[in-house]
């Protein structure tokens, strides 16, 4: 019976240490800014595309990276909404993010040096992608 009860008490020990764990590793806050989803520094926009009064789509690049984020904006921040980034290097295949999101989707990131690109994302059924563009 004493092996049974130290089992207990060994499991009891272990879960609540992963409970603690798990409640001190809050997820990472959302960032405040396009420039800052795509990790700052030298980013900026080049681009961007508006999705009605939903989001707007952000094209970025910081002299050799590609950042597209989709970025809700008024009273939709907040509310879960179906959210999509996406760019790709003519030749390669796509970098997609799409999920529920409360603030924006993305980053997506692409090296391109020398080859056009396609951005592009979506706010529920408000969509768009563009052709193949910001070559060099």
């Amino acid at each position: 019976m004493g092996d049974i009860k130290r089992s207990a008490t060994l499991a009891l020990g272990m879960a609540a240490t992963l409970a603690a764990s798990v409640a001190l590793s809050s997820p990472a806050m959302a960032a405040s800014s396009p420039v800052e989803a795509c990790g700052g520094g030298s980013y900026h926009v080049i681009d961007s595309k508006a999705l009605g009064s939903y989001a707007t789509i952000y094209l970025l690049y910081n002299g050799s990276t590609n950042c597209v984020v989709t970025w809700k904006q008024g009273s939709y921040v907040g509310n879960s909404a179906w959210l999509r980034a996406v760019v790709q290097a003519y030749g390669s295949p796509g970098v997609v993010d799409a999920d529920n999101y409360r603030y924006y989707a993305g980053p997506v990131k692409v090296k391109a040096p020398g080859k056009c690109i396609m951005w592009g994302g979506s706010y529920g059924n408000q969509w768009y992608e563009s052709p193949f563009e910001h070559c060099g």
